[in-house]
C-alpha cells in the first residue's frame, strides 16, 4: 500500500510540473487533483451523462465603476503601484498539497525575478523536481520520474508563461503589458459580493479575475482548465489569508479546485522574502555535465552566486 500511494503521489506532483507556472498568481496549476478508480470496478467505459449547469451565484449591488478603476483600487489595495515597481525578486516557501489518500504535503520554493524569471522547485523523496522560465525559455526536471535530463516546455506551457501575469500579478501595470480588461459584472464568491472582470493578454489568453467589493484584493482567479476522463474541466483558484508583506498585501493561502472534483488542494505559503540578490544562474538550464553529476548538484546554485540575508522576510505567526 506504501509503494502504491508514492507512485500515486509521483503522479500527483508530475502533474504540478507539467504545466506552466504562470496559471494564476503565485498559485501551481491544480493538475494534482487526480480521480482514482475502484479495482473492483470494469474498464469498461461508461455511456457519457448529462453534465448539471453549475450553479449561477447572485449578481449583488455593488458601486457602479468601470474596469480601470477597479483595477486602480486593486493596485492601492495591495500595496500601490510605486511600491510594487521597487520590488525586483520574490521569494515564497512552504507547502503544497499534493493529493494521495495521506493528503502528502511537499516543501515547495517559488523564486522570481523581473522581468520575468520564475523558478518553482519541490522536494520530494531526497529529490528535487524544478520547473523553469528563464524569460524566454522554460524547461523542467524530474527526477522522481527517472527523468534526470532537463525538458523543454511544450508550445502551449511556454505560450502561457512567456504571456502571463509575472511577478506583480495580472492587474498591476496591465496596460504596459499589453492586456486588456473589461467588467462582466458582479458575483458572489464564497459570501463576498465581488466584481467579475476579464483579462485578456497581448498573446489573446483570457482570463477571469473576480476582485472583493470591500477589500478590492482578488478573491478568486481562473486557472488552465484541465482535462479529466477525457473532458476538459473549468480550474478557479480561491486567494485567501492575505498579509502585508513590507506594505504589499499577499495571499498565504491559495485553494485551487477543479470543477467536477471533489477535493480541492492547497499551497501554502509560510515564508515571503523581497528583493533578495537571485543571481541569473538560478533561472540557467543545467549543463550536461551537472547533470550528470545528478539532479542535487545541477540544482545548487554556483558557488560564486550572491546569497543577501533575508533581512525583509516575513514568517508565519
Amino acid at each position: 500500500m506504501m509503494k502504491r500511494d508514492a507512485k500515486m503521489s509521483k503522479l500527483s506532483l508530475a502533474c504540478y510540473l507539467a504545466v506552466s507556472l504562470a496559471v494564476s498568481w503565485y498559485a501551481p496549476d491544480a493538475g494534482a487533483i487526480k480521480v482514482e478508480r475502484d479495482p473492483s470496478v470494469s474498464a469498461k467505459p461508461e455511456p457519457p451523462k448529462a453534465e448539471a449547469a453549475p450553479a449561477v451565484a447572485r449578481a449583488p449591488d455593488l458601486p457602479k465603476l468601470t474596469a480601470a478603476q477597479i483595477a486602480d483600487k486593486n493596485v492601492a489595495a495591495r500595496g500601490g503601484l510605486a511600491a510594487w515597481r521597487t520590488v525586483q525578486t520574490i521569494k515564497m516557501t512552504g507547502l503544497m498539497d499534493v493529493g494521495g489518500k495521506a493528503n502528502t504535503q511537499l516543501p515547495f520554493t517559488l523564486q522570481m525575478k523581473r522581468p520575468n524569471k520564475q523558478r518553482l522547485a519541490i522536494e520530494f523523496a531526497g529529490q528535487t523536481a524544478v520547473q523553469v522560465f528563464d524569460g524566454a525559455s522554460g524547461w523542467k526536471l524530474r527526477p522522481f520520474l527517472n527523468r534526470p535530463d532537463p525538458e523543454p516546455f511544450s508550445a502551449d506551457e511556454l505560450s502561457k508563461t512567456a504571456d502571463g501575469p509575472g511577478l506583480d500579478g495580472p492587474l498591476i501595470d496591465y496596460a504596459a503589458k499589453g492586456s486588456k480588461i473589461e467588467l462582466e459584472g458582479t458575483e458572489t464568491v464564497e459570501d463576498k459580493a465581488t466584481y467579475r472582470l476579464k483579462l485578456t493578454t497581448k498573446q489573446g489568453h483570457a482570463t477571469h479575475i473576480w476582485i472583493d467589493g470591500t477589500t478590492f484584493l482578488e478573491a478568486k482567479v481562473e486557472g488552465n482548465p484541465r482535462r479529466l476522463d477525457g473532458k476538459m474541466h473549468p480550474v478557479e483558484t480561491y486567494l485567501r489569508d492575505y498579509r502585508s508583506v513590507d506594505g504589499l498585501m499577499i495571499p498565504y493561502i491559495s485553494d485551487t479546485q477543479v470543477q467536477g472534483v471533489r477535493a480541492s488542494r492547497r499551497m501554502t505559503v509560510e515564508k515571503v522574502a523581497l528583493n533578495l540578490g537571485l543571481d541569473d544562474a538560478l533561472f540557467a538550464k543545467p549543463a550536461p555535465a551537472a547533470v550528470a553529476m545528478g539532479p542535487a548538484a545541477a540544482l545548487r546554485p554556483p558557488v560564486s552566486a550572491p546569497v543577501a540575508p533575508e533581512s525583509r522576510a516575513t514568517k508565519t505567526k
